[in-house]
């Protein structure tokens, strides 16, 4: 099928996580993944009511870099604020993001002391192009998830 777009996409840019404490979020990334903390700052007023569709919002946000992936952390004042249980990694709409390991039992015990859950025991993929590949998604406090991949070229 021919496309007849006007555009063309270059590249993903980064990962936005909305996030409860940003302050927290930042020091799971960094301490516990190892994430560089590129900047930090604040958004509001017209601009980002005009970009999020938050009305009257405030937004405290971070860049972090990990291995080569930006991932912005969003922290909104109350307008985002959830009162309901965190989705989970199933549920329709929910994003996550897969990041490599070379040791995903050595991870899923680190990210444990920042409140991270394994959602079940590691599995190996058995066929296709993965082959070999161990998986596991982990949950942290506030819902996010993350799949953690260890192929077997980086088997620890």
């Amino acid at each position: 099928m021919t496309s007849s777009l006007n555009f063309e996409v270059y590249r993903s840019d980064h990962v936005g996580i909305s996030v409860p404490s940003l302050d927290d979020a930042i020091l799971f990334w960094t301490e516990a993944l190892g994430a560089e903390l590129i900047r930090t700052g604040e958004m509001a007023g017209d601009f980002l009511t005009q970009v999020t569709g938050a009305k009257n919002a405030t937004v405290k946000m971070a860049i972090v870099e990990l291995a080569g992936q930006k991932i912005e952390l969003l922290e909104y004042d109350d307008v985002t604020k959830r009162t309901e249980a965190p989705s989970r990694p199933y549920s329709t709409g929910i994003l996550h993001l897969a990041i490599q390991v070379s040791n995903i039992e050595a991870v899923i015990e680190k990210v444990g002391y920042y409140g991270w859950k394994a959602q079940g025991k590691p599995q190996k993929i058995e066929e296709g192009s993965r082959a070999g590949t161990h998986v596991m998604y982990i949950v942290g406090p506030s819902g996010t998830a993350l799949e953690l991949m260890q192929p077997p070229s980086l088997d620890k």
